[in-house]
């Protein structure tokens, strides 16, 4: 019976960290509170901003002439990955042009991912905006 004692005890530690892990997924997130009850704006937000920016290594325009190199070498995966990056710094910059320039590069480049961002991207970047004026304080 010792045996079948140690997969029991097993299955009640498993039940347990379950928990937490559904306790952990119903914490919210700083830009999901931000955010509210406009979930458009969040789930524009939530896949393409950067919490904090400052701590990326490179320019907007560094990011945009990788993406171009990448993309001319048909390295489409990289150029994408820079045009996300650049995307992402446009917003933190608050260019909405560049915005969507890039982010309509990175669905050019990969068809099967979308941004909502692209639906209303000049409200996302005033919301975003908001945030880094009020969590991003130097």
């Amino acid at each position: 019976m010792g045996l079948l004692d140690i997969f029991k005890k097993k299955k009640k530690g498993e039940e347990k960290t379950g928990a937490k892990t559904q306790e952990a997924s119903a914490q919210t997130t700083s830009l999901e509170q931000f955010c509210g009850d406009d979930k458009e704006t969040y789930e524009a937000l939530v896949e393409t901003m950067f919490l904090d920016p400052r701590k990326i290594g490179v320019s907007m325009k560094e990011a945009a002439e990788n993406a171009k190199n990448y993309e001319k070498g048909k390295d489409l995966t990289r150029a994408k990955v820079w045009y996300r990056i650049a995307g992402g710094l446009a917003i933190y910059e608050g260019n909405v042009e560049k915005v969507v320039e890039y982010f309509s590069k990175c669905e050019k480049l990969s068809p099967e991912s979308s941004y909502p961002i692209l639906k209303n991207p000049e409200k996302a970047v005033a919301k975003a905006q908001e945030y880094y004026k009020q969590f991003l304080q130097s």
